[in-house]
C-alpha cells in the first residue's frame, strides 16, 4: 500500500493543518444563539450584551472524530492511496510500426508460414504480439511509422482498440525515417502521466542512406526490437528523368535509374514503350546494393505516355514500372510581312520552335492564322488582331508617336528587369539612325538612350513590341544581344511555346532540385495535381518542398517548368542494426507482478458520506436541534 500523489511527509503536513483548524473551531465559537422564550417582562439582562464564553472542553466528541475521519479519507482519496507494490504502476509504453513502402515487399518463405506474406503482415503479427504480452493495466500508444511519424491511438488500455489500429496499418509510399520517429516517441514519453515504459519498434528496420537512425535519450533498458526477417531478392526503378534537347526540342533526352537491393547479382531487361509502341531496351547487370542509369534519346512533337518496366519477377512489383505524361511540343506561326525578308530570316529559322512565312508587305491581311505578326518597316492601314512586333515604323500610322528621329543614337541603357531586356548588355554601341518613341501610360521602355527610349513593350492583350531602329540594319546586329531581343520577344509573347520541359518520375517525400542563379523566389510556384499550393524553402539556389502523398507536383520557375511524378516506392538502401544492449523479441507473458488497485473512488465516496452523516446529526438546522416553542395562557378577565 501506498501513496500515488503525495509523499506520507505532505500527506501528514496537510491532514495536520486541517485537523488543526476543524479543532479550533469547536474550541473557539463565538456565534450568538437564537432564544425563544413567552416574554420579556420578567427578562431584565435581555438589554444587556451577551457575553462570549470559550469553552474549555469539547462538548461533541463524535461530531469532531466523524469530521477528522472524513477529512483523512478524502486526503487519501486526493493522495491516491493504492493497493499493491510500488513497482505494480502501470506504464506507458509506445509502440512504434514500420508502415514504410518497403513493407509491401512478400516475405521470404520459411517453414510454418504461408506463402504470399508480406513483410507488413509480419510486423502487424509481432505488434499485436507485443500488445498482448503486457499487463492489462499499462498503456500503449501507436506510432506509424514512414518518412513521418504518425500516432495512430492514444495512450490506450483498450487492447480491442490497439489491435484495430495495427491490423488498419498499411504501408506507405516514403521510406522510414527511424530518427523522426525515436525523437517523436521521446518527446511524448516525457508528456506522459505515468511512469514511462519501453518504446517498442516493430519492422524491418530499413532506412534511407542519406537519413540516420540514432538513438541517443533512449535508454537501452527502454527500447525493444521485435524485428522482421527481410532477406528478400528486389530490383526496381529509382527514377526516371526527361528533358529535351538544346538545340533540336523534338528530341527528348532519357535517363533511367536502376537499383539492386538484394545480397545476389542480378541481370534484369530494361523497356521504354511510348504510346503502347517500343521505344527502346537496354539489358542491366546489377551487382548487390548497387545502382545504374542507362540513357535513352526519343523524337516525337507528340504528346502521350512514356513507359520505363523492368523485365523481372521479385519480392516487391510496385517499383518495376513507372509511367510519365509527356506534352506536345507546341510551334509558333509567324507571318512576317517584309519587302526585305532575307534580313529577317535567319533569325527566325534558327529555332524549329518557329514557323514563320515571309510575305510581302501588299500582301498583308488584318487577320491571319498566325498567332504572331511582324511588321518590318510598315504601318497598314488596320493594326493586327494578334500580337505583333513593329521594327522601325513609318511616322505615319506609327502605333506610338515618333518623339524625333536622329543620327548617331547612342544606347545608354537595357532595362533587364522585364524578359524582353534579361540578360541584354551592349557597350558603346551607337545606331548610325533611329527614333526615339513617346510611351503610353502603361507601356515598359525596354531600350534608351539619353534622348529617351528606342524599344518599348506594351503588355496586355494582343502584346505588342515597338522598335525605333531596324537590329539587322544597324550596328546591333554585330552584338550578340540582337538575336537574344529575338529569342526574349518570342518567348515573352509565347512562353508556353518556348517554356523549358524537365520530367521527372521519382518517390513521394522530399524533393531537390536547383535552380538558375537570375531566378527570383516570386517566380516559384509549387503545386499538387489536386491544385493546392506545397510550402517549399529555397536555399542557395537550391529548391526543396516535401510530399508526402503519392502524384504528379509541378514546379514553375519563370519559363521553366519541371514535371514531378511521384509514384515509385521510396525504398531504404541500408538496413538499421540496433545498438548493444537493446531487449529484442517479447517481453514475458504478464509482464510482472499485477498492477496496484487504486482505492481513491472508495475514500472519496466514503469521506463524503462520512460529512453527511455528521451535518445530518451533529448540524445546526438538523432536525429537533431547534427548542420547542412556549405557549403563554391568556389572562382571564376578572
Amino acid at each position: 500500500m501506498f501513496l500515488f500523489n503525495l509523499s506520507l511527509g505532505q500527506f501528514l503536513a496537510l491532514f495536520g493543518s486541517a485537523s488543526a483548524v476543524v479543532v479550533a473551531l469547536y474550541l473557539f465559537d463565538r456565534s450568538r444563539r437564537r432564544q425563544v422564550v413567552a416574554t420579556l417582562r420578567f427578562w431584565v439582562a435581555a438589554e444587556e450584551p451577551v457575553t462570549a464564553v470559550r469553552r474549555r472542553s469539547i462538548q461533541q466528541r463524535m461530531s469532531l472524530l466523524l469530521q477528522l475521519v472524513s477529512i483523512a479519507l478524502l486526503l487519501l482519496a486526493i493522495a491516491q492511496l493504492r493497493w499493491g507494490a510500488r513497482g505494480a504502476v502501470p506504464f506507458d509504453h509506445i509502440l512504434i510500426l514500420d508502415t514504410s513502402a518497403w513493407m509491401g515487399a512478400r516475405a521470404p518463405a520459411v517453414r510454418g508460414r504461408p506463402a504470399g506474406r508480406t513483410l507488413m503482415d509480419e510486423a502487424r503479427a509481432r505488434a499485436r504480439a507485443y500488445v498482448r504480452a503486457l499487463p492489462a493495466g499499462d498503456r500503449i500508444m501507436l506510432v506509424r511509422a514512414d518518412a513521418l511519424p504518425t500516432a495512430a491511438t492514444g495512450f490506450e488500455t483498450d487492447r480491442l482498440k490497439l489491435e484495430g489500429a495495427i491490423a488498419a496499418s498499411r504501408p506507405g509510399s516514403t521510406a522510414l525515417n527511424l530518427e523522426q520517429a525515436f525523437d517523436f516517441a521521446r518527446q511524448v514519453g516525457r508528456l506522459s502521466a505515468r511512469r514511462s515504459g519501453e518504446i517498442a519498434f516493430a519492422g524491418a528496420g530499413r532506412i534511407s542512406e542519406r537519413e540516420g537512425a540514432s538513438t541517443a535519450g533512449v535508454p537501452a533498458a527502454r527500447l525493444r526490437v521485435l524485428p522482421v526477417a527481410d532477406a528478400v531478392e528486389n530490383c526496381g526503378l529509382r527514377k526516371i528523368g526527361l528533358r529535351r534537347q538544346a538545340h533540336n526540342p523534338a528530341v527528348w533526352e532519357i535517363f533511367v535509374s536502376a537499383r539492386n537491393y538484394g545480397s545476389k547479382p542480378q541481370t534484369v531487361n530494361l523497356a521504354l514503350q511510348f504510346g503502347g509502341a517500343p521505344a527502346g531496351s537496354r539489358q542491366l547487370s546489377l551487382p548487390p546494393g548497387s545502382e545504374q542509369e542507362a540513357t535513352f534519346v526519343y523524337r516525337t512533337r507528340a504528346a502521350g505516355l512514356l513507359e520505363a518496366r523492368l523485365l523481372t519477377r521479385d519480392a516487391f512489383p510496385d517499383d518495376d514500372r513507372v509511367v510519365i505524361e509527356l506534352p506536345q511540343q507546341k510551334t509558333l506561326p509567324v507571318a512576317v510581312y517584309s519587302d526585305d525578308p532575307e534580313t529577317l530570316r535567319p533569325i527566325l529559322e534558327a529555332d524549329s520552335r518557329v514557323e514563320a512565312v515571309f510575305r510581302p508587305t501588299a500582301q498583308y491581311q488584318p487577320k491571319s492564322d498566325a498567332a504572331l505578326v511582324i511588321l518590318d518597316r510598315f504601318a497598314p492601314a488596320s493594326p493586327p488582331v494578334v500580337d505583333s512586333i513593329w521594327i522601325d515604323p513609318p511616322a505615319q500610322g506609327s502605333p506610338l508617336p515618333l518623339h524625333r528621329r536622329m543620327e548617331g543614337v547612342r544606347f545608354t541603357r537595357w532595362h533587364t528587369g522585364h524578359p524582353v531586356g534579361a540578360g541584354l548588355r551592349t557597350r558603346d554601341l551607337v545606331l548610325d539612325s533611329g527614333a526615339v518613341l513617346e510611351p503610353g501610360k502603361n507601356d515598359i521602355p525596354i531600350a534608351e538612350c539619353e534622348q529617351g527610349p528606342l524599344v518599348v513593350a506594351r503588355p496586355g492583350k494582343p502584346k505588342m513590341l515597338v522598335l525605333g531602329f531596324h537590329p539587322t540594319r544597324s550596328a546591333l546586329r554585330y552584338e550578340l544581344a540582337a538575336p537574344l531581343l529575338f529569342a526574349n520577344t518570342l518567348r515573352w509573347m509565347a512562353p508556353d511555346v518556348f517554356r523549358r520541359w524537365e520530367l521527372t518520375g521519382g518517390s513521394a517525400g522530399t524533393v531537390n532540385t536547383a535552380l538558375d542563379p537570375e531566378i527570383q523566389p516570386g517566380d516559384i510556384q509549387v503545386r499538387h495535381e489536386d491544385g493546392r499550393p506545397l510550402p517549399f524553402t529555397l536555399r542557395e539556389r537550391s529548391l526543396h518542398f516535401f510530399s508526402g502523398d503519392p502524384g504528379t507536383v509541378r514546379v514553375t520557375a519563370a519559363d521553366r517548368e519541371m514535371v514531378y511524378s511521384l509514384t515509385l516506392p521510396d525504398l531504404g538502401e541500408t538496413k538499421w542494426e540496433p545498438p548493444a544492449g537493446v531487449l529484442t523479441g517479447l517481453p514475458s507473458r504478464g509482464g510482472g507482478a499485477a498492477a496496484a488497485a487504486d482505492l481513491w473512488q472508495v475514500l472519496a465516496c466514503l469521506g463524503a458520506l462520512g460529512l453527511l452523516v455528521e451535518w445530518a446529526i451533529w448540524g445546526r438546522y438538523a432536525r429537533g436541534a431547534r427548542p420547542p416553542r412556549m405557549r403563554i395562557p391568556r389572562r382571564q378577565a376578572a
